[in-house]
């Protein structure tokens, strides 16, 4: 079975775990980490590359030990130093690693200075009240991880949004090649875009698949002998469950193609939502299931989604907004959202070079913005206190201000259509000050500002630093609000309704960082900030070329916020997009 990218990469970032925790140089660990973010995010799979004979080494951070650890992994399967450095580390310390909020770093300092091995030693430990001794731990740090032991359950999280469309979409395209199959959809929270997958629901329809003569055998052989099935839990005629390589359980369901709209409701969801939907069938005599829209025994809906909803009296709602948070409602009202769509984004407000953390050169990322069509590209990398990522300092950054402007004429002269905007991604500090100084930032078009450190501060103090922050008048958009990691890091605690009304009195806007690690604004942040007045920028954090790809998903979240064109500050043109930097 070949492996993919994806789980190439979680093999390096678990060996750079136990490299950490076994206390490793921090460049050995910080290589492994870097290879994985390449591999997770390249588009073609290291399999291919290897037939095709391509030197791995031309990607970004891979060097000639690790593309020979690459290739292995595609022959074999195995990683044998993983292997090795597993026997030598006590297993229990990658579970403990599952708790969110612990990283490899805590592990590390808790089996250090109090010998914790297991959940069980940790829950001991919390208990009797020893973690809060510990050096940058507290009693603050301690209660958080009695707050996550009383969660975890052990099991395995949702999958990100962004890993369940790697392992669907190749799944999707092996169903696709079946015999007799005609229409194919993922329904579920997949199609509803949420930010995490717990399983995948599969609908086909097929050609006779359901005539008496001509049971779907042919479809659940074909899905049931696909080369990543783990195991066949059931198997029927029109239904069929998996549990995939990847743990990832699969659904698929064959139905009749009268049905098809009614079963992408039912299976799309949400549970409220199809609930609120069927009350309204019930008062006017109907019954909806997954086979369609019923008066008595007289089928009068269910071949569209669409005929679904008219046979209710509503608009069709898009699967983002099927919440019941008040979508019917607006509906019924005739004031649904027009969502906001990617080809209305005219740039990016967020993106890194290699100056900083990022893998592409300043010229490579003008170069790939002009050809995805964007109007403006702005470049934000790292201010100096970030110095694992390299930030720039005063001098640094006006040699990248002389750079963009160079560049900028020549893009001018080659009629590329594109703008590079000056601009960067400032920390803010404890004290809710700025890291660089004003002088500097006057050379700049807008600025970015974020929280990168100190994420233990109180719900008050932190929200009290961010809005001080705001309050400089070079500060334009707040970015990746809550510093969150999904299925990492818990986001800090702050007051997002008071930093949204502080932005909104200051002329700011709030960023929805579309990395799908990311996803920062939620989708009830995004809701809020309109509700409230608040413009968004949808930012891809774009770290490579490659990076750009991500603006879908920020459309995603912000299509399951409600928000529309005008929510978003970069669907304007250029010139307008600059007034609204003018504060």
């Amino acid at each position: 079975m070949p492996i993919h990218n994806r789980e190439i990469a979680d093999r390096f970032e678990h060996l750079a775990d136990l490299l950490e925790i076994e206390g490793a140089n921090p460049f050995r660990v910080r290589a492994y980490r870097n290879a994985a973010r390449t591999v997770r995010g390249y588009p073609r799979s290291m399999a291919d590359l290897i037939e095709d004979g391509a030197d791995l080494t031309e990607l970004p951070d891979i060097g000639d030990d690790l593309a020979k650890k690459i290739a292995v992994l595609v022959d074999s399967g195995e990683l044998p130093l993983l292997d090795e450095v597993e026997q030598r580390t006590p297993a229990a310390l990658s579970e403990l690693m599952k708790i969110e909020g612990l990283g490899a770093k805590r592990v590390k300092i808790l089996h250090d200075a109090l010998d914790i091995d297991s959940v069980e030693d940790l829950r001991k430990a919390v208990q009797s009240g020893e973690i809060r001794a510990i050096e940058g731990f507290g009693e603050k740090s301690e209660e958080k991880i009695r707050q996550r032991l009383e969660k975890y359950s052990g099991e395995e999280r949702r999958t990100k949004l962004v890993e369940a469309e790697e392992i669907a979409a190749p799944l999707v395209e092996y169903l696709k090649k079946a015999d007799g199959v005609k229409d194919i959809i993922i329904a579920g929270s997949y199609r509803r875009r949420k930010e995490t997958v717990g399983d995948l629901d599969i609908l086909v329809t097929a050609t006779g698949a359901l005539s008496a003569n001509s049971p779907a055998t042919a479809v659940m052989d074909h899905f049931t002998g696909y080369d990543e099935v783990e195991e066949i839990v059931s198997r029927g005629d029109t239904r069929s469950t998996v549990y995939l390589r990847c743990g990832m359980q699969v659904d698929l369901r064959v139905v009749a193609q009268v049905s098809y709209g009614a079963a992408q409701h039912y299976f799309t969801g949400s549970r409220d939502h199809n609930i609120a939907v069927r009350k309204l069938g019930i008062k006017k005599g109907y019954k909806i299931n997954e086979y369609g829209v019923f008066e008595g025994d007289k089928r009068i809906a269910g071949k569209t989604e669409k005929s679904v909803y008219d046979a209710v009296d509503l608009p069709f709602i898009p699967p983002e907004l099927r919440e019941n948070r008040g979508e019917l409602e607006a509906a019924r009202a005739g004031k649904l959202p027009r969502l906001v769509q990617p080809d209305q984004l005219r740039g990016n407000l967020h993106t890194h070079t290699d100056a900083t953390d990022g893998h592409d050169s300043l010229k490579a990322m003008a170069k790939a913005a002009a050809e995805r069509g964007f109007e403006y590209l702005a470049i934000t990398d790292h201010s100096r206190h970030l110095s694992v990522a390299h930030g720039l300092d005063e001098q640094q950054l006006l040699q990248q201000i002389r750079a963009i402007d160079k560049l900028n004429e020549t893009l001018e002269k080659n009629g590329d259509g594109l703008r590079l905007l000056k601009s960067i991604e400032l920390d803010i500090l404890e004290d809710g000050t700025l890291d660089l100084p004003d002088g500097v930032l006057d050379e700049l078009d807008f600025v970015l500002c974020a929280v990168h450190y100190k994420f233990d501060l109180s719900r008050q103090k932190q929200t009290e630093r961010i809005l001080r922050a705001l309050d400089n008048r070079h500060v334009n958009i707040l970015a990746h609000p809550s510093g969150r990691l999904i299925n990492q890091r818990e986001a800090y605690e702050f007051d997002l309704e008071r930093v949204l009304e502080g932005a909104a009195e200051r002329g700011c806007f709030i960023e929805l960082n579309a990395q799908p690690d990311r996803l920062d604004l939620t989708d009830a942040g995004c809701r809020m900030a309109k509700e409230l007045g608040v413009k968004i920028s949808i930012a891809a954090d774009a770290h490579s070329t490659r990076g750009f790809d991500y603006l879908r998903f920020g459309v995603d979240q912000a299509r399951r916020g409600w928000l529309e064109a005008d929510d978003v500050i970069n669907t304007r043109p250029l010139k307008k997009l600059l007034a609204l930097f003018e504060r």
